[in-house]
């Protein structure tokens, strides 16, 4: 009896790992709610909302975030004065990425004039190419206070730091090889289903 029992335990315990290693996320578009991102480091966290009218890149954003795929990556370049860069995948998604066709493991721009390059503002990385596609998953927050206002109409900016540019900040005064930072900055990225009206409540008017 208590080796079937262990045996049951044991089973139980390798298929909630295994649901834990392929979480499915259903991104949901709604008036009412909204998706809250959490991005969490050893300097703090930020709160993030990011905009509808970039749709495609919300969605997959929040995804990739719902799935955990961002949990354990790093700010790979950070430039004071500049902005902050992340966003590299784990290496067994990146290894399946790699194979994909450029039109699939790139999103077409959602570059808008209403959406400009402020301080906190949380944008698309790309490679050069003449449609301004963005990569499927790297980004980067802007962290001059004045703003990046030569980038505006280049990069398409999908979402805004609303709580935590301090942390921002602290990030970007890291040492630095280069770009690099000497010593790792781990993230990990969350996203939370809240009312529209509670945002607005306890954040002020952010849409």
């Amino acid at each position: 009896m208590i080796k079937t029992l262990n045996f049951k335990i044991l089973f139980l315990v390798i298929i909630f790992l295994s649901l834990g290693s392929t979480a499915i996320f259903q991104y949901q578009s709604s008036k009412e709610f909204d998706y809250l991102v959490s991005i969490k480091t050893e300097f703090g966290e930020m709160k993030l909302l990011l905009f509808d009218d970039t749709p495609m890149h919300k969605k997959n954003f929040i995804t990739l975030a719902g799935e955990g795929k961002y949990n354990g990556s790093i700010f790979h370049r950070v430039i004071n004065n500049f902005m902050i860069q992340g966003g590299g995948l784990p290496k067994e998604f990146q290894s399946y990425y790699d194979t994909l066709a450029f039109d699939k493991k790139t999103l077409p721009n959602e570059i808008s004039g209403k959406h400009l390059h402020k301080f906190g503002a949380l944008a698309a990385a790309r490679t050069e190419n003449p449609e301004k596609r963005s990569d499927i998953s790297q980004f980067y927050i802007v962290q001059n206070h004045d703003g990046t206002h030569h980038l505006d109409n280049s990069y398409t900016v999908f979402g805004q730091v609303i709580i935590g540019f301090d942390v921002i900040d602290k990030i970007a005064n890291q040492p630095v090889d280069g770009s690099i930072p000497i010593k790792p900055i781990v993230m990990n990225i969350s996203v939370e289903k809240v009312k529209r009206s509670d945002i607005i409540r306890f954040y002020g008017n952010v849409y």
